[in-house]
């Protein structure tokens, strides 16, 4: 059976994922397609959006409307099922009681994790992104370059499927042709804001994102991604066959019962179970990484959720695949004699560099898009249309007071209702009741406009993780700490992105009705709000300066890889996952090769 319990485990694996999102998910597809025989571990409970997914029910079949509540806090049909900004049971702390220094850790306990309700927005990182240093002298030059992980890229997009164009921006790389699938129209407030944005220079072009505008071509793609392996081309055939392409009828968040977005429960992990060479353990929390008396990784320790008690199970190599900040976790307090301050923390650097993405946003009132006769503005479940960073050139020559840049992310339309729209209308109206309160919904509704800025943070001394030396979770594991603070550029870009916002809303016509932050800090968000954290583990050129080579695998100990976002050397102004499953499938085909060869030892010598 694919999918165990601890009664059913094997004695010993070929290796271990930890995590089932974007890392432990695209990890296990390659090592289960290629013969590996591999267990997941994931510390949620076992999801199915086929069968889970509300993909019809509107906001008013909800409770409440469908608002967040503390169990739900981005609402009601959110597919995160389990987990959130708080877990019962699983603390974390911040060493400081400064709201502006605190870092908000969002979980998601479920199989697929934050595949499930994530944009989607599907970025490469450009060659800026990964040698910034040598840019601008900020930061940390990556241990790769783009040429890299283009072919990883590839891969990728080919398998979940993404929309969007190739527009020539600067470091934002194009796909090669016929790999991208065509990006939906943009909604009517889109094309007015593309439409007046010109005016300021700035682009507005087809986002990209992991959703399928039509069928994946499940006759070839297949053989491009495994060309020597004609089982996994029949696997992953069969797999793509069974996604339909979107109808634009639920919000992506929700989850898709038909496949028509990237989830790891719907794409990575049908394969990869029906190679029969992947079993699934649920409900099951990873402690430590073990080592044998040979100084590799043996194993590791976890501990059964339903049951409260610890196992052990074994394993030729384990990939760590959590999430940075959970990944993190586990090496800390991976302990023994040999590395008494954790796994991999030969450098003293597991737990530093790390980051989030800068957020921020703004919204407005749209006069031109009143009173408009009703339409379908659902759309492809997020954005059809994003604006890259453009501002490359002022950059590089000190006119912007702030380094590293940032993209624009929209929300428009005449989408589903919610319990807000009453209050909305407010500012407008002043207060109206029955007819005219009626009338005055139908003309406002769908006449605003928000933007939120996405931006790169560089990493600092003063954003790291660590353990807390007095709070554990309900199994006694010891918990997370976080220390936090953006830096001047931070700051000055957050505001730079209101002052862009409020341009584009006053071009369009229109009126801000956000109150601008008070503080002069461009109502920066906390750290970890936008759930993009990575860092805290990167990667590297050498031992002494980084926890990892640069296909993830530890230099402590060789036969432990970690695939997720820890071994980010920057955050760039993109959305991670894709990143994320590039570098993961680019890691767990270095880790077959030196399986294959008969012997890890080659890793140490690094790249």
């Amino acid at each position: 059976m694919p999918f165990i319990s601890v009664k059913t485990l094997r004695n010993d694996y070929d290796v271990i994922v930890v995590g089932s999102g974007a890392a432990g998910g695209q990890s296990a597809y390659i090592l289960a397609l290629e013969g590996i025989r591999v267990l997941m571990i994931e510390a949620g409970r076992n999801y199915d959006p086929v069968a889970e997914t509300p993909m019809f029910q509107t906001n008013a079949d909800a409770p409440l409307r469908g608002t967040e509540t503390p169990d739900k806090p981005l609402g009601f049909y959110d597919s995160t099922v389990n987990g959130g900004w708080a877990v019962p049971g699983e603390p974390y702390t911040s060493a400081s009681s400064n709201p502006d220094e605190k870092y908000m850790l969002w979980r998601s306990r479920m199989l697929g994790g934050r595949t499930n309700h994530w944009a989607r927005n599907s970025f490469r990182n450009g060659q800026y992104d990964f040698k910034p240093k040598d840019r601008d002298g900020l930061g940390i030059n990556w241990p790769i370059n783009y040429t890299d992980v283009a072919p990883f890229y590839d891969k990728v997009e080919m398998l979940v499927g993404v929309y969007g164009d190739a527009e020539g921006i600067e470091n934002s790389p194009d796909s090669p042709a016929g790999i991208l699938l065509p990006p939906p129209k943009p909604r009517l407030g889109e094309l007015l804001a593309q439409q007046r944005a010109k005016k300021l220079g700035i682009p507005i072009v087809a986002i990209h994102r992991a959703v399928l505008s039509q069928k994946l071509d499940a006759d070839n793609i297949p053989q491009k991604l495994h060309p020597h392996n004609v089982r996994a081309q029949r696997l992953v055939a069969d797999s793509m066959r069974s996604r339909s392409a979107c109808f634009w009828a639920t919000p992506c968040n929700r989850g898709c019962a038909i496949k028509a977005n990237y989830q790891s429960p719907t794409v990575h992990l049908p394969p990869a179970l029906a190679s029969g060479n992947l079993d699934i353990l649920t409900d099951a929390m990873v402690r430590e990484v073990t080592l044998g008396s040979n100084g590799l990784a043996s194993g590791v320790h976890f501990i059964d959720k339903t049951t409260g008690i610890e196992h052990h199970v074994k394993a030729k190599a384990v990939v760590l695949g959590a999430s940075s900040t959970e990944t993190i976790k586990v090496l800390f307090n991976s302990k023994s004699n040999r590395f008494p301050h954790g796994l991999g923390n030969s450098s003293g650097l597991l737990g530093k560099h790390l980051m989030d993405t800068v957020g921020t946003s703004l919204s407005g009132h749209i006069p031109l898009l009143e009173n408009l006769p009703p339409m379908n503005e659902d759309g492809a479940g997020g954005d059809h249309v994003y604006t890259p960073w453009w501002l490359h050139k002022d950059q590089l020559a000190g006119k912007l007071g702030f380094a590293r840049g940032y993209h624009i992310e929209f929300a428009t339309g005449k989408k589903m209702p919610t319990i807000t729209t009453g209050s909305s209308l407010e500012p407008y109206t002043h207060g109206s009741y029955g007819k005219q309160f009626k009338a005055d919904a139908r003309r406002y509704y769908g006449a605003s406009i928000s933007f939120s800025g996405r931006g790169e943070m560089i990493p600092n001394a003063d954003s790291f993780c660590d353990i807390d030396p007095l709070v554990k979770d309900k199994w006694g594991i010891p918990a997370m700490r976080f220390h936090w603070k953006w830096s001047e550029h931070e700051i000055k870009q957050a505001i730079h992105m209101q002052s862009t916002f409020a341009d584009l809303i006053h071009a369009m016509g229109g009126k801000v009705t956000t109150k601008p932050d008070p503080k002069g800090r461009g109502d920066i968000l906390p750290g970890g709000h936008v759930k993009h954290g990575v860092g805290g583990a990167i990667m590297g050129l050498d031992p002494k300066t980084s926890v990892t080579n640069s296909y993830g695998q530890l230099w402590d100990v060789k036969n432990v890889m970690i695939a997720d976002a820890a071994t980010f050397c920057s955050s760039a102004d993109k959305n991670p996952t894709i990143t994320i499953m590039a570098l993961a499938w680019r890691g767990t085909e270095h880790l077959i090769e030196a399986m294959r060869s008969g012997s890890l030892s080659y890793y140490l010598s690094g790249i």
